[in-house]
């Protein structure tokens, strides 16, 4: 018996209220508007069979409720554009990752969050149509009526006209209906995508323009949109940013696509290929498929490839598939300036860069640069670790080291370079000043520089500025001598000494030094020669490689007597007393300090006198002379107070909390320990701090509270893992414990 189009929307309501559903629930689950569905239950508007069998399934009403729509529809006069298309290309191989993005996806193909319009971006080569097609294949059975996959690369740049035209002939509409006007055939569109469960999968989109005239209100057409850019101008999308895979994401895909080779090989080996990829998925892929080929022959062989940079790129293309070439369609869209200002991040060594940096690098203004360096990160050509430091992935920085800076002479380069390090060296000048006030400086080689420097407002400004900046810092000095730059290598290298000093960091420190020394010898600069040396010996000394060290102040000792320099000759003195105070010739040491001690006091170099006092002190505690070691080291931490040098001060505190130890007196070294602890907080010193944790560590062992011990210890090596037994008596106790 046929109904009237009144029976199956009463029913719907009827059904509905008994399970307690709102209209608007009931929307999301069958993918069409609340409007509509309020409509077809009140008789204005005609259910389609596609409506009815959702309905259906949602109430659960067993083929019931889509019975009242079936037995409407005449036999064998189906629409045509009830037709359902599935044309999404094969899911990717050897998927790996991404669960926050595909969860993402997910929810907004199930209706979880609101809209139509899924954007998926990051920079070229990192798989977003992969991860596209990974969320719609597992999404596709919301979508009966068609599941669609358009590439845009393949069409003329904005021109959307024939991908609405496409889509509609896929739905049914003939060609000759199809009309002339653009924005005529978008309305058409979404008239036929109505009340329809579509999903669109638009890959390699170039702008929110292309997309527009695609989207559909109608809750059951949702489209996924994979980019190079953010496509921050479609605000109602769900943004799915996309980075590179990380370290076993990477390292999980390399050894399934690469086959046997790659799953058999060297873990070491595996993570090193993938880190020269730069984890990036069609690198991985790319040099996974050349091993699993058999072009490459082994994991190790592809790892020594890849190892030399300047033929990254050539490896990294496969004929089909090319990083570079990816690359080249993010380039395709920049103005002149942003090419330059991209290619000029390609000069700077460091792993990240100050915007300021930027300025300085391309001679503009930071406002300006400021704008081009987002419009870079928009293109995914560089990120932003902070709203003020961009990085760049290493593989498209040699990309626009290959394919951008061939645009700027060699002239422009080394000018953009020598204003970076000239900023550099002024503002580790500044730093360094707040760091260590009272230290000596000899007269800065400042070629042409302008006058004035930018000051930071205090020392904790300072230090944080060069722990964020002390990598690029080194990569400059080494770049400053390559460009034989020498006086700004060397004076780089003094300015960094202290910083390294304070943090431990003696691998960047020798690092430096070492080639300040080679730069002051290639110059004839023997002055800076012998400060270079000098401090290359405090380097090892502090490390605790005191044969190197004493081989280092010997140099500096020979090149300050030629030199006719007092000053030099007594701080050579006093630096071998100190290696000998740790190398047991204690005798000899003591000899050095007095007379460095004396030659200070003379010339009221109060610092000087000060460190060599403490100097003293340590020996004699080693000595066991303790109330005089106690008595030096306190006069020591006294002077420094006055100075405003409170981390020599923490130091002093820490080397009486020893004497007192050696004493026997744990009450005394407890109290000292306890007081360097706090102390070493307040300026930041983790090394002084783990040394006061070690030296209360071994008053508790001494006392038989070995687990109290144990635990004092441990926060010691969290704080400063490796305290050297030959340089602190508290390290040595600990060991011998």
């Amino acid at each position: 018996m046929k109904r009237d189009i009144l029976d199956f929307g009463s029913e719907l309501r009827r059904r509905r209220s008994e399970k307690k559903i709102t209209l608007d629930t009931l929307s999301k689950q069958v993918f069409c508007s609340q409007s509509h569905l309020s409509k077809v239950e009140t008789g204005k508007t005609k259910a389609n069979l596609r409506l009815g069998r959702l309905c259906d399934n949602a109430l659960e009403a067993n083929g019931e409720l889509a019975a009242l729509i079936e037995e409407d529809e005449p036999m064998g006069k189906r629409p045509a554009d009830t037709t359902s298309i599935f044309g999404l290309p094969a899911p990717p191989s050897h998927f790996v990752g991404r669960p926050q993005e595909l969860k993402s996806i997910a929810d907004h193909l199930s209706g979880e969050l609101k809209g139509s319009l899924c954007v998926i971006s990051g920079m070229a080569g990192v798989g977003k149509t992969a991860l596209a097609l990974q969320g719609a294949w597992a999404s596709s059975e919301y979508f009966p009526d068609g599941c669609f996959f358009l590439d845009f690369s393949e069409t003329s740049p904005h021109s959307t006209r024939e991908v609405l035209s496409s889509l509609l002939q896929l739905i049914g509409v003939p060609e000759e209906r199809l009309p002339s006007r653009p924005d005529a055939l978008a309305n058409l569109w979404r008239s036929r995508a109505r009340d329809k469960r579509l999903l669109l999968v638009l890959d390699n989109v170039r702008c929110a323009a292309d997309v527009a005239p695609l989207l559909s209100s109608d809750p059951g057409c949702k489209v996924i949109v994979t980019s190079q850019k953010r496509l921050s101008a479609l605000d109602e999308a769900t943004h799915v940013p996309v980075g590179v895979l990380t370290d076993t994401e990477a390292g999980a895909l390399f050894r399934t696509a690469g086959g046997e080779r790659a799953a058999c090989a060297p873990e070491a080996a595996g993570r090193a290929v993938v880190e020269y990829c730069g984890r990036l998925p069609l690198a991985v892929r790319i040099v996974a498929a050349r091993l699993r080929s058999g072009s490459m022959r082994s994991v190790a062989e592809l790892e020594v490839r890849l190892s030399h940079e300047a033929h990254r790129l050539e490896l990294l293309d496969d004929g089909d598939r090319s990083v570079a070439a990816a690359l080249t369609v993010s380039c395709h869209c920049l103005s002149g300036e942003q090419r330059r200002v991209l290619a000029l991040l390609a000069l700077h060594p460091g792993p990240g860069i100050d915007l300021h940096d930027v300025a300085v690098l391309a001679d503009m203004d930071p406002l300006r640069v400021a704008t081009l360096v987002d419009s870079l990160a928009d293109a995914h050509l560089v990120t932003h670790e902070s709203s003020r430091r961009v990085s760049m992935h290493g593989l498209v920085r040699q990309f626009a080291r290959v394919e951008l800076l061939a645009h700027l002479t060699v002239e422009e380069q080394h000018a953009a370079l020598r204003r970076l390090l000239e900023h550099g060296l002024r503002l580790a000048v500044a730093a360094d000043k707040l760091l260590t006030p009272q230290r000596f400086r000899p007269p800065v080689v400042l070629d042409d520089f302008p006058e004035g420097a930018w000051a930071f407002s205090d020392r904790a400004a300072g230090v944080l500025w060069l722990e964020s900046e002390w990598r690029s810092l080194v990569a400059l000095c080494e770049t400053a001598a390559e460009l034989g730059l020498h006086s700004l290598c060397w004076q780089l290298a003094f300015a960094l000494r202290d910083f390294f000093f304070l943090t431990k960091r003696w691998g960047p420190w020798i690092e430096t030094h070492t080639r300040a020394v080679e730069s002051a010898r290639t110059s004839g600069a023997r002055t800076w020669l012998a400060i270079s040396l000098s401090n290359l010996g405090v380097a090892h000394s502090d490390r605790g490689d005191l044969t190197m060290a004493v081989g280092y102040f010997q140099q500096a000792l020979v090149l300050y007597q030629e030199l006719g320099d007092d000053d030099g000759v007594v701080n050579s003195v006093s630096n071998l007393a100190w290696a000998e105070l740790y190398l047991g010739e204690y005798e000899n040491s003591m000899d050095g300090l007095r007379t460095a001690l004396k030659y200070y006091r003379r010339t009221e170099n109060r610092r000087n006198a000060a460190i060599t006092l403490r100097g003293i002190a340590l020996l004699e505690a080693e000595l066991q002379l303790c109330p005089s070691a106690v008595e030096h080291a306190q006069q020591a931490r006294a002077e420094f107070h006055a100075l405003g040098l409170e981390l020599d001060a923490v130091m002093s505190v820490n080397c009486a909390a020893w004497a007192h130890f050696q004493s026997g007196d744990y009450r005394a070294a407890t109290a000292g320990y306890k007081e360097a602890l706090a102390l070493a907080e307040s300026c930041a010193s983790s090394y002084e701090g783990a040394r006061a944790l070690t030296g209360l560590g071994i008053i508790s062992w001494a006392r038989g509270r070995h687990e109290a011990a144990t635990e004092l210890w441990s926060r010691a090596d969290a704080l400063y893992g490796g305290l050297e037994p030959v340089m602190l008596g508290e390290a040595r106790v600990r060991l011998a414990s």
